[in-house]
This record gives C-alpha cells, structure tokens and sequence, in this order.
C-alpha cells in the first residue's frame, strides 16, 4: 500500500517522539544503576555527562526532523537545469525540448546544413597541368616562403609518393621536427585547411571518431571529422585528415573500420556505419545509415614513441606508409610560390601516369626477388604480397617526383621490411646482422641502401 506523504510525516513524527521518551528512560535507568550502596547517586562528571547526551541526541533528531519538514512545506519544486545542444533548459521544458526534436525528424543538424551549400564545396578553376615534381618543388617552397616551415626535398618526395600508395600515412619520430606541421602546410598549400583531430587517451571505437546519436535529444552529436567527410564528398578537392599522437590510443581500436574500408579496392564499397536505421529526412548523402568513405580524403597520423604512447600494430602498419622525421632540414630562401588547386582527380592520373613511366626496373625485381629468399632462409620473415604491390607502386611516383629508384627501394625496405628484424631475437639479430649487411652489399653496391643497411646496424649496437 502506497502512503500519502502526509501519512508519512505522522508516521516519522511519532517515531521521533519514541525515540526521545526512550533516550529519557535510558538515561534514568543508566542513573540508577550507579546507585551506591547506600541509596544514594553516585556524583561522577562522566555520568552526568552520558545521561546529557541521551536526552539531547533524540531530542536534537526530533527538532531537526520538524525542521525539514516545515522547510520541504515552503518550498516548492525547484527546476533542474540540464544541457541539450549547449543551451540550458528547465526540467518544465525537457519534455517540451524533446517533443520539438522528435517532430521535425531531423537528427543531422550539420550534415544537412551541408546539403544546402553543396555547391560552394567546388571551385571555378583547377591547375590541370602540374606535374609530380613541379608539385613536390611548390610544396616545399611554399612551406618555406609562407610558413617558414622548412623540409629537404626528400622528405617532401616521401609525403607525396606516400600519398601516392596509401590514404594512410603515419609520421613518427622525435617531437618538434615537423610532424604535424608538414600535415597541415600540405591543407594549406592546396587551399584547402587541414583538419586537425587530437586522440583522446580513451578511445576505443569509430563513435569516438564520427559521433553518436543521443537518444534523449534525438539528435546525432556529429563530430568535425563526420562533417569533413561529408563535406568532401561532395568536392574535388584533396582533403587531410590529421590524427595528432594517433598512438596515444590503440590505433587498431578506434580506427579498425578505416583501415577495413580503405582496403577496399572499389571505393564506391567504402560505405561507413554511422547509424543503423534510416530517417526520413536524413541527408541526401546518407543510404541506409550510410555515408560514403571519400576518395579524395587521405588520414595522417602522427606518432611519438615513448613511455605514454602504444606500440602501433603489424595490421596498423601493413596497411598504412610510413615516413620518419628524425631532424629538422636547414632554412632556405624560397621564391615566392602561390597555393596550388588540383583536383583529386588530376592527383590520381599524375600517378597512373607515374605508375606507367616508372615502373620497377627488371633488374632490381631480381634483386629483390634474391633478398627476399634471403630474409626467409635466414630470418624467417619475407615481403608479402602487399608490401611488394606497395613498392611496385612507391617507386614510380618517388621517381616522378625528382628521385631515384634505388633511393625509394631503401626508403620504402627500410620502413617495411627491415622493420620486421626488430622483432627476431635480439642475439640472433647480433650474430648475423653483419652478413646481412654484406649480403646487400653484395646485391645493391656498398653506395647504396643505406637507410636498410644503418638500420641493420643499430638493431646490432641494441642487442
């Protein structure tokens, strides 16, 4: 049975009472206990002072009682405050607030301002006859006459031939040597910012990227990156995703759909979950809870090895191109360069172009093909398909960008296979990192891969 909260009250009152009558009797008991023997008290200040406390302690449970129940009489209900979409309401309001969000059955308040300037995403004009090189030589003079950022050219040929290959690219090394700096100059360079998404210690899945709906607002709380996304599909640009300390978070966790979508070889496939139901009034881009994975955008982590960061997995590697920046390139007087407007697409042809004017020399295939028995004879690991696919497809556009061949075999064996000695056996490692070194030697000529061969040689110092 249910009691009213007047019932309540009565009820609480009387119990107060019996326990101020019972502290009463307690401490009349206590005194008599003490009795002497001879009938009279005993006069002890301890006494007295328990008999205080057990008539006071009730009484003062009872006052107070009375208090708050007179104070709950005067006082009416208080309005709660909350946030909905950064704005304060009273609880009155929420049901009034939630009703309004679930009428008009729209839960993508950004992306759907983005369906109405659609057309503002794709410029007039596009320089449609810039080469790989000529594009690399901008860049990097651009960085230097307007941001005074500063790189060698064979970093820049890195960054541009790593685009090339995949829309992953992860760049590591010691902090303050340009890391993020070169990822965002590379946004402003094309006239198009960089979008820059500090990693959160915390993350754990693709939500903590794109968002999430809230179901007491009804609305979806879209991230930058979700509207970015969204807003480069509908655009010809080249758009740069920047994840800054990607590796303070388990890569492989929060970016796990990334990596399995831009595997795919057909981009049309590349259809990101965001929600999973459908809404009338979803944006125009949205199918089925869906939006597509942009062709046009690629993702550059950055990555500091040290105490708080993880260790970014084979799977995270594979998958993605890797660039060190290890020191900073001296200053240079630049000419004065303008940005540059190239399409993604125009970017996708110099490298079909590159791919078929460049490609791996016959004689380094057979050179490769020997050091690839060699690694699997004697260390037990080999290149794989995908990290041969990758430099077969690495080589022509460093090539096209101003470089040599045997200078992109090295950069790219280096990072992908050569790292794969650092997990063999430390000892093993010590023992026969020499006859590696003079293996290759014997393959590419002492001048040459140098980054494979000093590599070889600080995992030896190391065991």
């Amino acid at each position: 049975m249910k009691l009213s909260g007047k019932t309540k009250k009565i009820i609480y009152g009387v119990i107060a009472g019996v326990v101020a009558v019972l502290g009463v009797l307690l401490a009349a008991a206590l005194a008599f206990y003490v009795k002497r023997a001879d009938g009279a008290f005993a006069h002890s200040e301890i006494i007295y002072v328990i008999a205080t406390l057990l008539i006071l302690l009730p009484v003062l449970l009872a006052v107070l009682f009375v208090t708050l129940i007179l104070k709950s009489k005067k006082e009416k209900p208080a309005e709660v405050e909350v946030v909905i979409e950064g704005q304060s309401v009273s609880t009155n309001a929420q049901s009034k607030s939630a009703e309004k969000v679930s009428e008009d059955g729209i839960r993508f308040d950004g992306l759907t301002k983005l369906d109405k300037s659609k057309l503002s995403f794709t410029r007039a004009e596009y320089d449609e006859t810039v080469t790989l090189k000529g594009l690399c030589e901008k860049f990097r003079n651009y960085s230097a006459y307007k941001l005074k950022l500063y790189y060698s050219e064979a970093d820049i040929r890195r960054f541009v031939a790593g685009m090339a290959v995949s829309h992953i690219l992860i760049l590591q090394g010691m902090s303050g040597t340009g890391k993020t700096s070169l990822a965002y100059a590379f946004g402003e360079f094309l006239d198009n910012t960089s979008t820059v998404i500090p990693v959160q210690p915390m993350w754990k899945e693709r939500t903590d990227l794109i968002g999430y709906f809230n179901e007491f607002t009804k609305r979806f709380n879209e991230t930058d990156l979700l509207k970015k996304m969204y807003e480069a599909n509908y655009s010809k640009d080249i758009y740069v995703t920047v994840l800054d300390e990607m590796n303070i978070a388990r890569v492989e966790y929060y970016f796990a759909e990334f990596l399995s979508l831009l595997e795919l070889p057909d981009a049309d496939k590349r259809q990101l979950c965001v929600v999973t139901d459908e809404w009338e009034h979803d944006p125009e881009q949205m199918k089925d809870g869906h939006i597509k994975l942009p062709e046009n955008m690629w993702f550059i982590g950055t990555a500091n090895n040290d105490d708080s960061t993880f260790a970014i997995s084979d799977k995270v590697y594979d998958r993605a191109m890797i660039m060190d920046l290890d020191s900073k390139a001296e200053p240079f007087i630049a000419p004065k360069t303008k940005r540059l407007h190239i399409t993604h697409e125009r970017f996708e042809k110099l490298i079909e172009e590159a791919q078929q004017e460049y490609c791996l020399s016959e004689r380094n295939k057979r050179r490769l093909e020997k050091l690839d028995k060699y690694l699997i004879e004697k260390f037990h690991i080999t290149f794989g398909n995908r990290i041969m696919k990758q430099i077969e497809s690495y080589i022509p556009i460093y090539v096209s960008c101003g470089g040599t061949e045997l200078e992109a075999l090295d950069d790219i064996l280096a990072k992908k296979v050569m790292r794969k000695l650092g997990m063999q056996n430390p000892v093993y490692i010590r023992n026969n990192a020499e006859k590696l070194v003079r293996y290759m030697d014997e393959l590419f000529g002492e001048e040459n891969l140098i980054l494979c061969k000093n590599f070889v040689k600080r995992l030896e110092h190391n065991a």
